[in-house]
Protein backbone atom coordinates (compact mmCIF):
# COMPACT_ATOMS: atom_id res chain seq x y z
CA UNK A 1 0.00 0.00 0.00
CA UNK A 2 1.12 3.57 -0.70
CA UNK A 3 1.17 6.45 1.72
CA UNK A 4 -2.06 7.49 3.42
CA UNK A 5 -3.12 10.71 1.67
CA UNK A 6 -4.37 13.58 3.85
CA UNK A 7 -5.83 16.79 2.45
CA UNK A 8 -6.58 19.69 4.77
CA UNK A 9 -10.31 20.40 4.78
CA UNK A 10 -10.48 24.07 5.66
CA UNK A 11 -10.29 23.39 9.37
CA UNK A 12 -7.48 23.49 11.93
CA UNK A 13 -7.21 19.94 13.23
CA UNK A 14 -5.24 18.45 10.33
CA UNK A 15 -2.74 21.32 10.48
CA UNK A 16 -2.27 20.85 14.24
CA UNK A 17 -1.80 17.08 13.95
CA UNK A 18 0.59 17.47 11.02
CA UNK A 19 2.81 20.19 12.46
CA UNK A 20 2.86 18.80 16.00
CA UNK A 21 3.80 15.36 14.72
CA UNK A 22 0.71 13.52 15.92
CA UNK A 23 0.25 11.54 12.69
CA UNK A 24 3.88 10.45 12.89
CA UNK A 25 3.58 9.64 16.59
CA UNK A 26 0.71 7.30 15.77
CA UNK A 27 2.88 5.53 13.21
CA UNK A 28 0.99 6.74 10.14
CA UNK A 29 2.98 6.75 6.89
CA UNK A 30 1.28 9.65 5.11
CA UNK A 31 1.42 12.42 2.54
CA UNK A 32 -0.02 15.81 3.50
CA UNK A 33 -1.54 17.91 0.73
CA UNK A 34 -2.80 21.50 0.83
CA UNK A 35 -4.99 22.42 -2.12
CA UNK A 36 -6.77 25.65 -1.22
CA UNK A 37 -4.07 28.25 -0.63
CA UNK A 38 -1.67 26.83 -3.23
CA UNK A 39 -4.38 27.06 -5.88
CA UNK A 40 -5.34 30.62 -4.83
CA UNK A 41 -8.69 29.23 -3.85
CA UNK A 42 -9.42 27.99 -7.39
CA UNK A 43 -9.66 24.45 -6.04
CA UNK A 44 -13.20 25.39 -5.03
CA UNK A 45 -14.17 26.91 -8.39
CA UNK A 46 -16.84 24.84 -10.08
CA UNK A 47 -19.07 25.13 -13.11
CA UNK A 48 -22.80 25.75 -13.11
CA UNK A 49 -24.57 23.61 -10.51
CA UNK A 50 -21.30 21.90 -9.62
CA UNK A 51 -20.90 21.54 -5.89
CA UNK A 52 -19.79 19.14 -3.19
CA UNK A 53 -21.87 16.20 -4.41
CA UNK A 54 -20.55 16.50 -7.97
CA UNK A 55 -16.98 16.42 -6.65
CA UNK A 56 -17.68 12.94 -5.25
CA UNK A 57 -19.09 11.82 -8.59
CA UNK A 58 -15.85 12.94 -10.25
CA UNK A 59 -13.75 11.29 -7.55
CA UNK A 60 -11.56 12.61 -4.76
CA UNK A 61 -7.91 11.79 -4.25
CA UNK A 62 -7.53 11.70 -0.45
CA UNK A 63 -8.11 8.55 1.58
CA UNK A 64 -10.56 10.54 3.73
CA UNK A 65 -12.44 13.60 2.52
CA UNK A 66 -15.29 15.66 3.91
CA UNK A 67 -18.46 17.51 3.01
CA UNK A 68 -21.76 18.30 4.66
CA UNK A 69 -23.39 15.18 6.07
CA UNK A 70 -26.35 15.42 3.67
CA UNK A 71 -24.11 15.17 0.58
CA UNK A 72 -21.91 12.46 2.14
CA UNK A 73 -25.06 10.52 3.05
CA UNK A 74 -26.30 10.44 -0.55
CA UNK A 75 -22.86 10.02 -2.14
CA UNK A 76 -22.14 6.99 0.07
CA UNK A 77 -25.55 5.48 -0.71
CA UNK A 78 -24.67 5.87 -4.40
CA UNK A 79 -21.39 4.03 -3.97
CA UNK A 80 -18.93 6.94 -4.20
CA UNK A 81 -17.22 5.89 -0.97
CA UNK A 82 -18.22 4.83 2.54
CA UNK A 83 -19.20 7.20 5.31
CA UNK A 84 -17.29 7.11 8.61
CA UNK A 85 -19.87 5.82 11.08
CA UNK A 86 -18.28 6.97 14.34
CA UNK A 87 -17.20 10.55 13.82
CA UNK A 88 -18.54 13.74 12.31
CA UNK A 89 -17.86 17.44 12.80
CA UNK A 90 -19.90 20.59 13.33
CA UNK A 91 -19.11 23.80 11.47
CA UNK A 92 -20.10 27.33 12.49
CA UNK A 93 -22.10 28.87 9.65
CA UNK A 94 -24.51 31.69 9.02
CA UNK A 95 -26.30 33.88 6.51
CA UNK A 96 -24.59 37.28 6.27
CA UNK A 97 -25.68 40.54 4.66
CA UNK A 98 -24.02 43.91 4.03
CA UNK A 99 -23.26 46.04 7.12
CA UNK A 100 -25.73 48.73 5.95
CA UNK A 101 -28.36 46.30 4.67
CA UNK A 102 -32.02 46.95 5.45
CA UNK A 103 -32.31 43.24 6.20
CA UNK A 104 -32.53 42.87 9.96
CA UNK A 105 -34.50 39.68 10.57
CA UNK A 106 -34.71 36.25 8.93
CA UNK A 107 -38.19 37.16 7.67
CA UNK A 108 -36.61 40.01 5.69
CA UNK A 109 -34.77 37.43 3.58
CA UNK A 110 -37.99 36.37 1.81
CA UNK A 111 -37.29 36.62 -1.92
CA UNK A 112 -33.75 37.96 -1.39
CA UNK A 113 -31.07 36.14 -3.45
CA UNK A 114 -28.85 34.17 -1.08
CA UNK A 115 -25.55 32.85 -2.46
CA UNK A 116 -24.91 29.19 -1.61
CA UNK A 117 -23.00 26.22 -3.03
CA UNK A 118 -25.10 23.76 -5.02
CA UNK A 119 -25.85 20.52 -3.14
CA UNK A 120 -23.28 21.66 -0.57
CA UNK A 121 -23.64 22.42 3.12
CA UNK A 122 -24.75 26.02 2.59
CA UNK A 123 -27.55 24.84 0.25
CA UNK A 124 -29.15 22.42 2.70
CA UNK A 125 -28.39 24.47 5.81
CA UNK A 126 -29.97 27.65 4.43
CA UNK A 127 -33.24 25.84 3.73
CA UNK A 128 -33.18 24.04 7.07
CA UNK A 129 -32.64 27.24 9.05
CA UNK A 130 -34.89 29.60 7.04
CA UNK A 131 -37.99 27.43 6.71
CA UNK A 132 -38.79 28.25 10.34
CA UNK A 133 -39.33 31.86 9.26
CA UNK A 134 -40.49 31.99 5.64
CA UNK A 135 -42.24 29.63 3.20
CA UNK A 136 -39.95 27.45 1.15
CA UNK A 137 -41.11 29.08 -2.10
CA UNK A 138 -39.81 32.41 -0.77
CA UNK A 139 -36.30 31.05 -0.15
CA UNK A 140 -34.34 32.37 -3.13
CA UNK A 141 -31.07 30.45 -3.52
CA UNK A 142 -28.41 31.48 -6.02
CA UNK A 143 -25.75 28.83 -6.69
CA UNK A 144 -22.23 30.23 -6.64
CA UNK A 145 -19.99 28.61 -9.25
CA UNK A 146 -16.91 29.33 -7.16
CA UNK A 147 -18.38 27.96 -3.97
CA UNK A 148 -16.54 29.05 -0.84
CA UNK A 149 -14.26 31.98 -1.74
CA UNK A 150 -16.28 33.21 -4.71
CA UNK A 151 -19.36 33.30 -2.50
CA UNK A 152 -17.47 35.31 0.10
CA UNK A 153 -16.10 37.66 -2.56
CA UNK A 154 -19.60 38.40 -3.83
CA UNK A 155 -20.65 39.39 -0.35
CA UNK A 156 -17.54 41.52 0.21
CA UNK A 157 -17.82 43.37 -3.13
CA UNK A 158 -21.55 43.96 -2.69
CA UNK A 159 -22.72 41.91 -5.68
CA UNK A 160 -24.53 39.43 -3.42
CA UNK A 161 -27.07 40.87 -0.97
CA UNK A 162 -26.74 37.77 1.22
CA UNK A 163 -24.48 34.72 1.42
CA UNK A 164 -24.13 31.64 3.57
CA UNK A 165 -20.57 31.31 4.91
CA UNK A 166 -18.91 28.78 7.19
CA UNK A 167 -15.62 28.27 9.05
CA UNK A 168 -12.90 30.77 8.00
CA UNK A 169 -15.05 32.96 5.69
CA UNK A 170 -17.66 33.10 8.46
CA UNK A 171 -15.10 34.58 10.85
CA UNK A 172 -13.73 37.02 8.28
CA UNK A 173 -17.18 38.39 7.45
CA UNK A 174 -17.93 38.70 11.16
CA UNK A 175 -14.60 40.48 11.78
CA UNK A 176 -15.25 42.95 8.93
CA UNK A 177 -18.62 43.92 10.32
CA UNK A 178 -20.98 42.05 8.02
CA UNK A 179 -24.25 41.32 9.75
CA UNK A 180 -25.21 37.75 10.58
CA UNK A 181 -28.96 37.35 10.19
CA UNK A 182 -29.29 33.68 11.01
CA UNK A 183 -27.11 30.87 12.34
CA UNK A 184 -27.00 27.82 10.06
CA UNK A 185 -24.50 25.60 11.88
CA UNK A 186 -24.39 22.16 10.26
CA UNK A 187 -22.88 18.68 10.51
CA UNK A 188 -20.04 17.55 8.25
CA UNK A 189 -19.48 13.89 7.44
CA UNK A 190 -16.30 12.05 6.48
CA UNK A 191 -16.01 9.83 3.41
CA UNK A 192 -13.57 6.93 3.18
CA UNK A 193 -12.31 6.36 -0.37
CA UNK A 194 -10.93 3.13 -1.78
CA UNK A 195 -9.75 0.53 0.72
CA UNK A 196 -7.31 2.16 3.14
CA UNK A 197 -5.84 -0.05 5.83
CA UNK A 198 -8.24 0.02 8.83
CA UNK A 199 -5.20 0.47 11.08
CA UNK A 200 -4.25 3.61 9.13
CA UNK A 201 -7.74 4.97 9.68
CA UNK A 202 -7.42 4.30 13.39
CA UNK A 203 -4.08 6.14 13.49
CA UNK A 204 -5.47 9.07 11.49
CA UNK A 205 -8.43 9.57 13.81
CA UNK A 206 -6.34 9.06 16.96
CA UNK A 207 -4.10 11.94 15.84
CA UNK A 208 -7.10 14.15 15.08
CA UNK A 209 -8.56 13.42 18.51
CA UNK A 210 -5.33 14.70 20.08
CA UNK A 211 -5.46 17.79 17.89
CA UNK A 212 -9.06 18.45 18.90
CA UNK A 213 -8.09 18.32 22.57
CA UNK A 214 -5.33 20.89 21.95
CA UNK A 215 -7.76 23.14 20.09
CA UNK A 216 -10.34 22.92 22.87
CA UNK A 217 -7.73 23.77 25.50
CA UNK A 218 -5.93 26.68 23.83
CA UNK A 219 -7.74 27.80 20.65
CA UNK A 220 -5.83 31.08 20.46
CA UNK A 221 -2.59 29.16 19.88
CA UNK A 222 -3.86 27.64 16.65
CA UNK A 223 -6.01 30.18 14.81
CA UNK A 224 -2.90 31.25 12.87
CA UNK A 225 -3.40 28.11 10.77
CA UNK A 226 -6.28 29.87 9.02
CA UNK A 227 -3.58 31.79 7.14
CA UNK A 228 -2.56 28.49 5.55
CA UNK A 229 -6.10 27.96 4.30
CA UNK A 230 -6.70 31.40 2.79
CA UNK A 231 -5.04 32.65 -0.41
CA UNK A 232 -2.56 35.45 0.26
CA UNK A 233 -4.82 38.12 -1.26
CA UNK A 234 -6.98 37.99 1.89
CA UNK A 235 -4.22 38.05 4.50
CA UNK A 236 -4.02 41.83 4.94
CA UNK A 237 -7.70 41.86 6.00
CA UNK A 238 -7.45 38.96 8.40
CA UNK A 239 -6.90 39.29 12.15
CA UNK A 240 -7.08 35.64 13.09
CA UNK A 241 -6.47 36.49 16.76
CA UNK A 242 -10.13 37.51 16.81
CA UNK A 243 -11.40 34.31 15.21
CA UNK A 244 -12.86 31.23 16.86
CA UNK A 245 -11.72 27.58 16.64
CA UNK A 246 -14.10 26.78 13.79
CA UNK A 247 -15.18 23.26 12.96
CA UNK A 248 -15.25 20.83 15.87
CA UNK A 249 -14.71 17.08 15.53
CA UNK A 250 -17.26 14.99 17.40
CA UNK A 251 -16.25 11.40 18.10
CA UNK A 252 -19.79 10.08 18.36
CA UNK A 253 -21.77 7.81 16.01
CA UNK A 254 -23.48 9.04 12.90
CA UNK A 255 -26.20 6.52 13.64
CA UNK A 256 -28.62 4.64 11.40
CA UNK A 257 -31.42 6.81 12.77
CA UNK A 258 -29.58 10.01 11.82
CA UNK A 259 -28.72 8.54 8.40
CA UNK A 260 -32.35 7.72 7.65
CA UNK A 261 -33.83 10.91 9.09
CA UNK A 262 -31.43 12.98 6.98
CA UNK A 263 -32.45 11.11 3.83
CA UNK A 264 -36.12 11.69 4.58
CA UNK A 265 -35.46 15.43 4.96
CA UNK A 266 -33.47 15.59 1.70
CA UNK A 267 -36.23 13.75 -0.17
CA UNK A 268 -39.00 15.93 1.25
CA UNK A 269 -37.20 19.09 0.11
CA UNK A 270 -36.39 17.98 -3.42
CA UNK A 271 -32.67 18.74 -3.14
CA UNK A 272 -32.00 16.11 -5.79
CA UNK A 273 -34.47 16.89 -8.60
CA UNK A 274 -34.45 13.32 -9.94
CA UNK A 275 -35.28 11.96 -6.49
CA UNK A 276 -32.38 9.50 -6.69
CA UNK A 277 -30.72 9.29 -3.28
CA UNK A 278 -28.98 5.99 -3.95
CA UNK A 279 -29.97 2.49 -2.96
CA UNK A 280 -27.26 1.68 -0.42
CA UNK A 281 -28.58 1.30 3.11
CA UNK A 282 -26.80 2.35 6.29
CA UNK A 283 -24.80 -0.89 6.52
CA UNK A 284 -23.59 -0.59 2.92
CA UNK A 285 -22.90 3.16 3.06
CA UNK A 286 -20.95 3.34 6.33
CA UNK A 287 -17.73 1.89 7.70
CA UNK A 288 -16.15 1.65 11.15
CA UNK A 289 -13.04 3.76 11.69
CA UNK A 290 -12.07 2.37 15.08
Amino acid sequence: MGKFVIEAHFRLQEWIAHEKGYFTDEGLDYEFRELIRSSEGKHHDKGDKQGAFQSFEKGRTADVSCACHWTINVAAAKGHGRMAAEVYSVAPAGIFVQPDSKIKRPEDLAGVPISVGYQSGSHYATIQALEQFIPQDKINLVYSTGMLFARMDKLLDGSAPAANLFNGPYYLAEQLGYRKILDTTFMIGMMIHGSPDPEDLRKYYAALRRAQRDLDLRPEKYTHYYLKEFPEKYHAQMDVRRWGPGERLVFEPYSKEVFEESRDWIASHGIFPDGNLGTGGYEQATVSVR
